[in-house]
């Protein structure tokens, strides 16, 4: 009995699919909830997994095409119904059979674990036993010189020849292991047919750093960034760096774009956060980082200032009466917003906790369309990777965008006593990019210093906490 397996709902919005790449092949065997298939479409990236075990018969869809949800991606059943199985078993008994003429005893041991996987093909697997003694290799070859070398050959050669040569690695894993600087010839995964994962590159990662404390200079920890594989090529761009590329365009042909820049003193907050991150990290289990601080603040001034949170609809501005934040998430695939719906209201420890769970399902490629939708706002943690302050782009149908820059501490002047004096301080600059046709200079001052207000105060209560 055969199933087909077709292209699943992947949002309310989303209408069909690109097939990025094929996992499996006519004839591979899958298990339940094996990913089979690769599918990229407007929002999200996404593996589709097979709902049954069996062999896969027929693949309806090449790489490249587009399929429309509910059409049928490929056909599982037990092998019957596909003219790539007969090939298959004596593709696969090849390398058994240059290892049957070696000594007369080893042939039975070795066909054993040629029998056992084609276990769907017991007859199939007949000619090639018969045809071991009809070579004439034995007596030619003079086994006491090529038999030896060739009886422990013949072990390394199955294994490859059941993963194709070697395990696939997705994009995602393969760009991670590149950023690491791990080696993936030199991994041995523990995925499905050992497929490399995730876990096996962040595991062979964590080894390197626990051995350099070891080393005699701590002074200079500095390591030279590694030189990318990708110099000198030409790769197509992905589905989704093909939408950002579109949408960031018709973004900047379409509207007016501004930045204002504010510099805030967040000291109160940072003491804040000291004092309490330990707490936190152990009634929530969630770090407390700078960024849900800002979110609140920013959250709040958009109440108090919704022409930041409007949108442009023909010669109409409306006003939302929600504040869903979207917050930018730096991923092997390119910049995803997931969304934090009606952010209004919600703690920090609330709001940390959902942007720690957004963040790590976009990376790991588990978030639905749904999820990267409906937001009217957006925040941008560039300062996570050491920037100061960027003008980040303002994209349609949102007016503007919220760039976070590091915090660092620095000498600064402060007026003490009437007198000035010099402090070390924590600082961070907060850029806001906006649709100029809509927000004026004025408007996205009195936004930015709001924030500046509530942050440099350190008001945030009990209740604002949510702890």
């Amino acid at each position: 009995m055969s199933t087909n397996i077709n292209l699943p709902a992947l949002g309310e919005s989303v209408t069909e699919g690109t097939v990025t790449r094929w996992l499996k092949k006519v004839g591979d065997s899958v298990a339940v909830d094996e990913p089979i298939v690769e599918i990229s479409t407007d929002k999200v990236d996404t593996e589709v997994p097979s709902p049954v075990a069996g062999v896969i018969e027929e693949i309806f869809a090449n790489e490249d095409d587009v399929i429309a949800v509910g059409a049928p991606l490929a056909r599982i059943g037990d092998g019957s119904g596909t003219s790539a199985a007969a090939p298959a078993a004596p593709a696969a008994a090849v390398p058994e059979v240059v290892a049957a003429p070696a000594p007369v005893e080893p042939p039975a041991p070795v066909e054993a674990p040629v029998a056992a996987p084609v276990v769907p093909e017991p007859v199939v697997v007949a000619p090639p036993v018969v045809s071991a003694p009809v070579v004439a290799a034995p007596p030619v070859v003079a086994p006491p010189v090529a038999a030896p070398p060739v009886v422990p050959a013949a072990p390394p050669a199955a294994p490859a020849a059941q993963t194709g040569g070697s395990p696939y690695v997705s994009p995602i894993v393969r760009k991670l292991a590149h950023d690491r600087g791990v080696d993936l010839g030199s991994l041995t995964g523990t995925g499905i047919g050992g497929r490399i994962r995730k876990e096996d590159v962040l595991a062979a990662v964590s080894t390197p750093r626990s051995a350099a404390p070891s080393t005699p200079s701590p002074a200079s920890s500095y390591t030279p960034d590694a030189v990318s594989e990708l110099r000198g090529t030409r790769v197509p761009m992905s589905r989704l760096r093909k939408v950002i590329a579109e949408r960031a365009v018709a973004s900047m042909v379409s509207t007016a774009q501004l930045t204002t820049v504010v510099e805030v003193d967040v000291t109160a907050v940072a003491e804040m956060r000291d004092s309490l991150k330990d707490g936190f990290h152990a009634r929530t289990g969630n770090k407390l980082t700078f960024l849900p601080f800002f979110v609140k603040a920013a959250v709040d001034a958009l109440q108090a200032y919704p022409i930041i949170n409007s949108t442009v609809q023909g010669d109409d501005i409306v006003y939302p009466a929600v504040e869903n934040v979207s917050i930018a998430v730096d991923t092997e695939r390119g910049l995803l917003t997931p969304v934090i719906k009606s952010a209004a209201g919600k703690s920090i420890a609330t709001l940390s906790a959902e942007i720690a769970d957004l963040a790590a399902r976009t990376r790991d490629n588990k978030l639905t369309p749904d999820e990267l939708a409906g937001g009217t706002f957006t925040v941008t943690n560039t300062g996570s990777r050491g920037a100061l302050f960027d003008t980040p782009v303002v994209f349609l149908p949102q007016s503007a965008i919220l760039g976070l820059g590091t915090v660092v501490k620095r000498p600064v002047v402060l007026a003490h006593g009437g007198s000035d004096v010099i402090a070390v301080r924590s600082m961070v600059y907060l850029a806001l990019s906006y649709d100029h046709r809509i927000i004026d200079g004025a408007d996205a001052a009195r936004f930015l210093s709001s924030m500046k207000a509530r942050l440099e105060s350190g008001a945030f209560s009990s209740t604002d906490l949510g702890i």
